[in-house]
């Protein structure tokens, strides 16, 4: 274990150049298998539970590698929170309230063609927000959409009018 410390350095802000390397190299490996056990969507299409683990894992582990956290408490801290997130992924398809915790819920922007202004207001879309939304789904006015939802990925959803 002497060893082991000596090649990583002690848990302080003042470890030499190598050491940081060594360190880096392992969080690197490290990161990569967690990255590995999380599912594939984990990163793509973030939702607020995969922005959280982004930001955390990214926090804790260059305080590790810069040597202002202990490396391995570090490491074991992590890993359990990527389990944690694994654990939360595969309850939420199975349970609504977990689901709604963690990803939310889809809000209804537009029904039959009527603005929901409780609901634009709700997800803070405006004006030039509606426009943008038309015609990124190839629509000239409201009169064409049959519903609008902002789902809970953070993208729209557009379903035009039969016909359109």
């Amino acid at each position: 274990m002497e060893t082991f410390h000596y090649l990583i350095g002690q848990d302080t802000p003042h470890i030499a150049w190598w050491q940081m390397s060594l360190r880096a190299v392992i969080i690197f490996l490290y990161a990569i298998l967690l990255y590995r056990l999380t599912p594939r969507r984990s990163f793509s299409n973030l939702s607020a539970q995969d922005i959280v683990l982004s930001v955390i894992l990214g926090s804790s582990l260059s305080r590790a590698l810069t040597g202002n956290a202990p490396l391995l408490p570090t490491l074991a801290a992590t890993g359990l929170l990527v389990g944690t997130y694994v654990g939360v992924s595969a309850l939420a398809p199975r349970s609504k309230l977990i689901s709604h915790l963690v990803k939310g819920r889809p809000i209804t922007l537009v029904r039959e063609g009527k603005v929901d202004g409780q609901a634009f207001s709700k997800a803070r879309f405006g004006e030039n927000d509606i426009e943008e939304l038309l015609r990124l789904n190839g629509l000239r006015n409201l009169s064409e959409v049959e519903e609008a939802h902002l789902e809970r990925n953070g993208q729209v959803s557009v379903i035009p009018k039969s016909g359109t």
